[in-house]
């Protein structure tokens, strides 16, 4: 982490009695300005764009003073809406979680989210270092009630009607046991109504095939209990799904581990990537290709809008007590403008009080179940149990 002074006091973009403007009742989002690859002006041009688009909106902008006041200067549309909060010292993105949980006080990122842990914003946006932010988020805003693990959330492009998918776990942890990930499933859905304006989600459990024998231990566990809560959780299970189904429309909601959303998702990336350069290649290779390109320039162009990345730039770090979107390190101004986006509709539906409501009532369903388990099955073993028994019968198949 670079070294330096913390300030406190808050410095306003504009003065005098646009300063002490009343910003009680203006939903507000607090952003790091500083973490990013591209540094804080891409953070305030994404943050300008996202602005001339929402209206009664407040931003806090963390981050050093002498970089952030002139970048704004170029925005005079900004004027009102932004308050900087000081920070000169900054998070990198090699510094590790364990360090800035221990000395991170002081720095852009820990400033954005103390914002919401004060009831200064209701979400924050960083495009920052992923295992600092989810280490600072849980130590200053700590987990909803009932969430044994965090998860983060990520919008993939589909074929549903909305054109987006919900995944998670992406990244926040690398293992996830049965209750974990039935707690991704209650989560998920929650962000999926939310997020994606969905009634009753499809919820769909990542495995290596559909057949409800397959998969791990933990897997067929979560499997039986996602069915029993689907109601609690206000879904519907659709069961097992598989890699192709991703960006499919058989669901809405795809739960999976930390790892394998991961490489999932840094594989899905690469895939675009690698489908975009060749497709640029394939049409600059002679000039009978550069004809069919000029033809096809319409189709070509919808197609990137449809996939591009920057669209649905934004993690959402669920389980927490407030809103935190993690934004792509390299994301441009129009990324980080989706990132804001995003946080504002969260922020504005109100989504940590509905998602703490659903956990809630779907852990006492469970409880109720599983207490009805146990007194109705004195000679039946449990379902960890019967898993236990047929993983050896099904390693082979």
């Amino acid at each position: 982490m670079a070294t330096g002074t913390h300030q406190t006091a808050a410095v306003g973009l504009d003065s005098g009695a646009d300063r002490a403007k009343d910003i009680t009742n203006t939903l507000v989002i607090s952003v790091d300005a500083m973490g990013g690859d591209r540094g804080p002006a891409a953070v305030v041009a994404g943050l300008a764009i996202c602005a001339a688009k929402t209206g009664q909106v407040h931003f806090l902008l963390n981050g050093d003073q002498a970089q952030l006041n002139p970048l704004l200067g170029q925005y005079p549309a900004l004027g009102g809406r932004v308050t900087v909060v000081h920070a000169d010292r900054v998070v990198t993105m090699n510094d590790k979680p364990s360090q800035v949980m221990r000395h991170g006080a002081g720095t852009s990122m820990w400033s954005t989210i103390d914002a919401v842990k004060e009831g200064k914003a209701q979400a924050a946006v960083s495009c920052g270092n992923t295992g600092a932010l989810m280490a600072v988020s849980m130590i200053r805003l700590r987990k909803v009630p009932g969430v044994n693990r965090p998860a983060i959330a990520c919008l993939w492009p589909s074929l549903n009607p909305g054109g987006f998918n919900v995944m998670l776990d992406v990244g926040a942890g690398i293992e996830a046991e049965a209750e974990d990930l039935l707690q991704f499933a209650t989560m998920g859905a929650a962000y999926a109504r939310n997020g994606l304006a969905l009634t009753r989600p499809r919820v769909g459990l990542l495995n290596v095939g559909t057949e409800e024998h397959k998969g791990r231990a933990e897997l067929r566990v979560a499997h039986d209990r996602m069915a029993e809560a689907s109601d609690a959780g206000g879904f519907d299970f659709v069961g097992f799904v598989e890699g192709g189904d991703i960006p499919s429309n058989k669901v809405d909601v795809i739960v999976t581990d930390g790892f394998t959303g991961n490489v999932a998702l840094k594989t899905g990336e690469g895939t675009a990537k690698l489908i975009s350069e060749v497709m640029r290649q394939t049409f600059k290779s002679n000039l009978l290709s550069k004809l069919a390109a000029l033809f096809a320039m319409g189709v070509l162009k919808r197609l990137q809008q449809r996939i591009d990345p920057r669209r649905v730039n934004g993690g959402v770090f669920l389980g927490l007590n407030g809103t935190v979107v993690k934004s792509h390190g390299g994301a441009d101004a129009t990324g980080v403008a989706a990132a804001l986006d995003l946080a504002i509709q969260l922020a504005q539906s109100r989504f940590v009080d509905r998602l703490a409501a659903r956990v809630a009532s779907t852990g006492r369903t469970m409880q109720d179940a599983s207490q009805s388990f146990g007194q109705s099955a004195n000679s039946e073993p449990s379902a960890i149990g019967k898993a236990a028994e047929t993983d050896g019968d099904e390693a082979g198949k």
